[in-house]
């Protein structure tokens, strides 16, 4: 049997007294491996990926073996470290935007990841072709145009698959990717999933990933390891831990997974209400590039409508001239059953305190110089006249509604897990009583069981508040799960739309139906009958 690319024995690691956030955990991943490492937030995953790269901070007390390409991490400083990093093993962090330097041009940045590991480095132009050549085996289309881009001019999807090609610029045997998939549209994150497999049958490259996506683990990966509080509660053969999990836990974890098809969906309302949103031929161009084709669709009130599509089809811009953030070439915005006015004014100021949004990633869209308390405040600064005693109530009522402790007030953004930022940030947006909610992928960056607890919350809020909610999201069994209607969006056009229970159960365009088969299941066995008629063009004309 070959040596393990990756060799770890009773990791432990810790901050000052506190309980440890890995404590006496074991894996080893061989040449050719898929090991999936799954938990919830906190659970020391990512933790346990910093350490075995050296990237945890100067306060970590780490004891333990990790062992990489046959090197000692914890026995390795600096430049011998720094060799081993890209070469042993490749990292794909968790959030490509903060991962990202957005001063520098996407070609810039994985030239400086080719060049670090050259023996007889050259200038940045040199590794152009190269470069050109990650991209595209990673899906990005166009990839010579996309070099001379800024991380913000692509989409999540496009920023996650450049993180990919970096980690693979220096041919390393292990690649270590912590939720390469999160941004990722269930097409776009196939073809990731492929990617992965194809790395492995074909280089041999070990693989260690840690994702909350189950449907994912049931997808792509040989052996699972379920992390809790920083142990170890079971690990087993994939098909064997879907199939018969022993551990509580796990089968908590399972149980908390949407599953597409499993939505229940009441018969639509047949009166018909002034929508508070309406797009009516929307038309956005970047560059000379359509990212909105004679796009119109409505939001009734009290409505969830789910938007879905792949990566840089338009969802987001769609959100963003709800919010009035993006203009439109041509077309009309109509809110609560007027134009949405433009301008700081008095009008303009009325109409947009009825309008909540939930961005996509928390931790960019929370100001890190801000209290919670602050933060969910500061609508309330903005819009009313209320007092600070006042505000201060309001936010305790807000934090209670998403089910977070008082004591959470006087902390900061960056002390928060990625489930409680996502809940400030819908505080933040319900803080007013809006009668509109755009929420772009409020759910993608959490793990299975916070993304349920956040889900009841939304629900609970959704019956109290009573807001209209665009729901942008390429998770089409949360889709499933919460919207009333679904629109389909395709580069930048609507391919269809309809009542949720018909869209996701009999669709009828191709590329719907390719979205659906895309989607993963908890359900290794499923999944690959599921992978086998995506491919297959009699099953899938898109195929």
């Amino acid at each position: 049997m070959s040596e393990p690319v990756l060799d770890l024995r009773e990791l432990r690691v810790s901050y000052g007294d506190g309980a440890p956030a890995v404590d006496g955990l074991s894996l080893s991943v061989a040449p050719g491996e898929i090991v999936a490492m799954v938990g919830e937030s906190g659970s020391g995953k990512s933790t346990a990926a910093l350490a075995v790269l050296g990237l945890l901070p100067a306060s970590a007390t780490v004891s333990g073996s990790i062992v990489l390409d046959g090197q000692s991490i914890l026995d390795l400083r600096d430049e011998a470290l720094r060799k081993l990093r890209g070469q042993g093993a490749g990292m794909v962090f968790q959030e490509p935007m903060t991962a990202l330097n957005p001063l520098l041009r996407i070609g810039f940045q994985l030239a400086e990841a080719i060049r670090n590991h050259d023996p007889a480095p050259k200038r940045h132009r040199h590794y152009h072709a190269r470069c050109a050549e990650l991209l595209g085996r990673v899906g990005v289309p166009d990839p010579a145009a996309r070099l001379k881009q800024y991380p913000h001019e692509l989409s999540g999807g496009l920023r996650q698959r450049v993180m990919i090609a970096i980690a693979l610029a220096a041919g390393p045997r292990l690649i270590i990717a912590d939720e390469p998939t999160t941004a990722l549209d269930v097409t776009v994150q196939q073809q990731i999933l492929d990617l992965l497999r194809d790395i492995r049958d074909t280089e041999g490259t070990a693989t260690l990933l840690i994702t909350h996506n189950m449907g994912v683990v049931a997808d792509v990966a040989d052996r699972v390891l379920v992390l809790k509080s920083g142990q170890v509660v079971e690990q087993a053969p994939t098909t064997q831990l879907f199939s018969s999990p022993e551990a509580d836990y796990t089968r908590e974890l399972l149980a908390a997974v949407p599953r597409l098809g499993a939505g229940v969906h009441p018969e639509p309302e047949t009166t018909p209400e002034r929508p508070v949103l309406a797009l009516s031929d929307i038309v956005v161009e970047y560059g000379g590039r359509r990212v909105a084709d004679s796009v119109s669709l409505t939001v009734a009130p009290g409505e969830i409508v789910g938007l879905v599509g792949e990566s840089g089809s338009g969802k987001t811009t769609l959100g963003n001239c709800a919010l009035g953030l993006v203009t439109p070439k041509s077309g009309t915005v109509a809110v609560l059953g007027g134009p949405l006015p433009r301008g700081t004014g008095r009008a303009a100021r009325a109409v947009r305190q009825q309008i909540g949004a939930v961005f996509q990633d928390p931790a960019s869209s929370l100001d890190p110089r801000m209290t919670v308390a602050q933060t969910v405040a500061e609508p309330l600064a903005v819009h009313t006249s209320a007092g600070r005693a006042e505000r201060r109530k309001r936010v305790r009522e807000l934090l209670d509604a998403v089910e977070l402790p008082e004591s959470m007030m006087t902390r900061y953004g960056h002390e928060l897990s990625g489930g409680q930022r996502q809940r400030v940030s819908l505080a933040r947006a319900l803080v007013l009583g809006p009668k509109l909610l755009i929420a772009d992928e409020p759910t993608s960056a959490l793990d299975v069981s916070v993304q349920a607890a956040v889900l009841e919350v939304f629900r609970r809020l959704h019956e109290e508040f009573g807001f209209g909610c665009l729901f942008i999201s390429h998770d089409l069994a949360v889709v499933d799960s919460l919207c009333d209607r679904v629109a389909v969006l395709r580069s930048g056009e609507l391919v269809e739309q309809g009542p949720a229970a018909t869209v996701l159960r009999a669709p009828e365009h191709p590329y719907t139906k390719a979205l659906l088969l895309s989607s993963p299941v908890p359900d290794p066995e499923l999944q690959r009958s599921r992978r086998e008629a995506l491919a297959d063009p009699d099953v899938n004309p898109a195929a």
